[in-house]
């Protein structure tokens, strides 16, 4: 049979179920765009920007089992996507990164966008491909969903030249049909070491799980296995919603010195720890400032994560799904009891909450937004089911501390690539993908900047997502960095920004959080316009002034590895300049 490019491609892409694709179209892709346009189950989606495109698939991944998709035109299009891209690479989510490509069949050189894409995207995604016969197309793309798909997720990128996109070729034999094959078993090396495991548990007095995204598919063996051990559970930043929020045994975000008193407290004394679908990286680990007990369980997919940053006494290597639940089984059927009094560390956990609740609810933020009152209204208004989508930044971290999420999957945040200007983006993604859920947003004022022109594309196919823009001004994550030490803000402060004209000239409505006395009406209105199909800008004045637990932490953590003479350089420095002005 003949087929263009374009018509092999869009069977490819029902097939492996894509839904969505996001991109621009230009001279490279419009054989493409045309013939997805014709498909019953794809939908093309215009977007400002293509990196803005890119954060729109990674919520795509993350939240539904349907591989996020890019379709974009070469060279500018694949490098204004590079940072949504490199963030799902070192964030582990699954992403089709298809491009359009020069003519290979014409023999003329410096042909328009022409560069070599496969090198540009190396660093950054598992495979490449160039597609240079139509019978390869099909074949092409399923190893492509499959890669992205296998051992530790990531985006794997294809190209298609425009030659082989518009015209007819030669395809032989009947079109594959696709399946995506699930491992469900351990080899025998890895069964080999649940004994081992079992045994650590079972001679630990204060056992304790650190979950990361890796553990985002086995929320209830997880609860099973906590509520088993009656232990206490953290997760890293990506992996918040692995947990139950609202469970007793669920301590927080991380645990040390730079994690709630909750989560400090119930790990303090934690001698053997299960870290499941987490690479202990930067930012969990509070700088590295964790204490990870010798007794350490390291369950992930990738066995490359271990003993990278802290020695694993057992190592599984596997999906967590597969080994959580042996371990789990393993447990039951050796007659495993915990000692650990699990009503008391229930009301330890309790009483730390409520107390931070308290100590936030108890600061003097003047005339501007307390946080803990905002996310605490926030919390009570949202559903069960709602996806709260978080972009880099000091607000970050509060949403980490102050809003329990319930259920897995439905927390979103750039992490380990740490990208400013997800949010926006990713949230529409992520409401494309469930339009019956509420999805909100939490960005800071730069980060909202970054991609705040995508409201156009959440106007424009009527999608009620909230942005909720904490708004001081600053690049306050980092002028907090430079305040501390330097008692100065370089490049960290912010112009004017009418965000009621970027809400108007989006399409999108506006609401203002002046004080603490708006919250509780800005944030019902704001939900309720959400319903209706209306994307909602809020502006949050927020007040930074209390630093989170995170912040201090890793102040304290980095400051301590200086020498003397370097702590005292820093400290004097920061004195003098407070003193002088």
């Amino acid at each position: 049979m003949r087929k263009t490019g374009a018509q092999l491609l869009r069977y490819a892409l029902e097939q492996v179920g894509v839904r969505f694709t996001f991109g621009i179209p230009g001279v490279h892709t419009t054989e493409l765009y045309d013939e997805l346009n014709a498909s019953e189950h794809i939908t093309p989606v215009l977007v400002t920007h293509e990196g803005g495109g890119a954060f729109m698939a990674d919520a795509i991944s993350r939240t539904t089992d349907a591989p996020g998709t890019l379709l974009v035109v070469p060279a500018a299009g694949l490098t204004h996507a590079a940072s949504g891209i490199a963030e799902a690479f070192l964030d582990g989510i699954p992403m089709l990164v298809i491009s359009g490509g020069i003519r290979t069949d014409s023999g003329h050189r410096y042909q328009l966008h022409d560069i070599d894409q496969s090198a540009l995207m190396k660093p950054i995604t598992k495979a490449q491909f160039r597609i240079l016969r139509h019978q390869d197309v099909v074949p092409t793309l399923f190893e492509a969903v499959r890669i992205a798909y296998d051992g530790e997720p990531g985006p794997v990128y294809v190209e298609m030249p425009l030659n082989i996109a518009a015209f007819a070729g030669e395809v032989e034999g009947e079109l594959p049909v696709f399946r995506r094959a699930v491992a469900s078993s351990l080899p025998p090396e890895v069964l080999a070491q649940v004994p081992s495991a079992v045994e650590l548990l079972k001679r630990a007095k204060r056992p304790g799980i650190f979950a990361g995204w890796g553990a985002r598919f086995c929320e209830e063996q997880l609860t099973t296995l906590a509520e088993l051990l009656n232990a206490p559970v953290s997760t890293t930043l990506q992996g918040l919603s692995v947990f139950p929020g609202n469970h007793p045994l669920f301590a927080g975000f991380s645990f040390g010195p730079h994690a709630v008193p909750a989560a400090a407290h119930a790990f303090q004394d934690c001698d053997c720890l299960i870290a499941i679908g987490t690479r202990f990286a930067e930012i969990p680990t509070g700088s590295y400032g964790l204490k990870v007990p010798e007794n350490l369980i390291h369950i992930d997919i990738n066995p490359q994560v271990f003993d990278a940053n802290y020695p694993a006494k057992v190592k599984l290597p596997g999906d967590a799904r597969t080994v959580v639940k042996t371990l789990l089984a393993a447990l039951q059927t050796s007659g495993f009891a915990s000692t650990v009094d699990g009503v008391a560390l229930e009301a330890q956990l309790r009483r730390d909450k409520i107390a931070y609740h308290d100590e936030w609810f108890g600061h003097d933020s003047g005339h501007r937004v307390n946080p803990a009152r905002f996310f605490s209204h926030l919390r009570h208004v949202l559903a069960e089911d709602a996806i709260v989508v978080a972009d880099d930044g000091n607000h970050t971290f509060l949403t980490a501390e102050l809003l329990p999420v319930h259920r897995s999957r439905h927390f979103l945040s750039p992490s380990d690539f740490n990208c400013m200007g997800y949010c926006v983006p990713a949230t529409i993604g992520a409401k494309l993908a469930h339009p019956e859920r509420q999805v909100v947003g939490i960005v800071g004022d730069g980060a909202f900047l970054m991609t705040c022109m995508e409201l156009v594309t959440a106007a424009s196919n009527e999608l009620g997502v909230v942005q909720f823009v904490f708004n001081d001004g600053e690049l306050s994550q980092i002028s907090q960095a430079q305040e501390i030490p330097y008692n100065r803000k370089v490049c960290s402060v912010l112009g004017a920004v009418d965000f009621a004209g970027v809400a108007q000239a989006t399409g999108c409505e506006y609401r203002l959080i002046l004080g603490n006395g708006d919250i509780a009406p800005m944030i019902d209105e704001a939900m309720k316009l959400a319903a209706q199909g209306k994307p909602v800008v809020v502006d949050v004045r927020v007040d930074y002034s209390k630093r989170t637990r995170f912040t201090k932490g890793i102040v304290a953590t980095n400051l301590k590895r200086f020498d003397t003479r370097t702590q005292l350089r820093f400290v004097g420095r920061a004195v003098w300049r407070r003193v002088t002005g």
